[in-house]
């Protein structure tokens, strides 16, 4: 039998950690939602069974993004230009560096964006994020270190 109240206590304890880091990872609030229904349904299943259902339940949404992206989509894709003047209120800043944030985030490859997801906002060590992850730990300093190049390149940083 499984403990429903303990399952449902971590996910509103975690769900929205989750949620960002799958935000994060896609690039896009409906797919890391997507991602965070597939990643818990993976952990559901194995409740009662998992010591660190946490841990557990990035590595499934890692996974879960990895096996995703590997996919051809063939849906609409958006555009750089948009037709509205933008409005720089605080709110709109706000969300214009989240949108680029992602957008840069789009741009590494999805070993890479999991690697900086893992590290920097789920504040993992280079340890737990190759355990996480299943790499050897100089995989995840190299592709860290490969992933933040390109970020800071895409973000104009240094220039």
């Amino acid at each position: 039998m499984r403990d429903e109240a303990g399952f449902r206590a971590f996910v509103e304890a975690n769900g929205a950690t989750l949620l960002h880091a799958a935000r994060l990872l896609t690039g896009d609030h409906h797919r890391g939602e997507d991602l965070v229904q597939t990643a818990l349904t993976k952990v559901y299943l194995k409740w009662g069974r998992i010591d660190a259902p946490l841990a557990y339940a990035r590595k499934a949404l890692v996974n879960a993004h990895i096996d995703q992206s590997r996919r051809k989509w063939w849906g609409e894709r958006p555009t750089e230009t948009l037709p509205e003047t933008p409005v720089a209120s605080p709110e709109v800043v706000e969300s214009d560096l989240r949108d680029e944030l992602r957008r840069i985030l789009a741009g590494l490859s999805p070993r890479e964006r999991a690697v900086v997801v893992m590290r920097y906002y789920c504040d993992l060590s280079e340890q737990d994020t190759a355990r996480t992850l299943g790499m050897p730990v100089g995989t995840v300093k190299s592709t860290c270190s490969r992933a933040l190049a390109r970020l800071r390149v895409e973000a104009g940083v240094g220039r």
